[in-house]
């Protein structure tokens, strides 16, 4: 069984426009490999060193987070990656979150100063 991460063709598409198309040097290619290797070592926790190379080389991976990062690129595919539903949403309330006793000032209560 694999665990690694892939961009479905939606999201794919969602994305296309983001990453830049006029830069001096080589036009970037193999975006969905690069990209979700870059999702896949931030959504695992892994060092820049293990990510898998199924994704590409660790330098082209490494070196294009770093660079979208750089030039806010980052910040525009994932705000059209968030997709907003109202069935998402959790909320914690009281009733579900519960202090120790300690938080209320512990055993004994509150100490005054007699």
């Amino acid at each position: 069984m694999s665990n690694l991460f892939w961009l479905s063709d939606q999201q794919l598409a969602a994305i296309e426009a983001a990453p830049p198309k006029k830069r001096r040097g080589v036009n970037p290619q193999r975006n969905r490999e690069v990209i979700s290797g870059i999702i896949h070592v931030l959504k695992i926790g892994c060092r820049w060193e293990d990510c898998p190379l199924d994704y590409g080389r660790l330098a082209t991976v490494y070196n294009r987070f770093n660079r979208w990062s750089k030039a806010g690129i980052w910040s525009a595919i994932l705000a059209k990656l968030v997709v907003f539903d109202a069935t998402d949403i959790q909320c914690i309330d009281s009733t579900t979150a519960k202090a120790h006793r300690c938080a209320a000032g512990g055993k004994g209560g509150p100490k005054t100063g007699h």
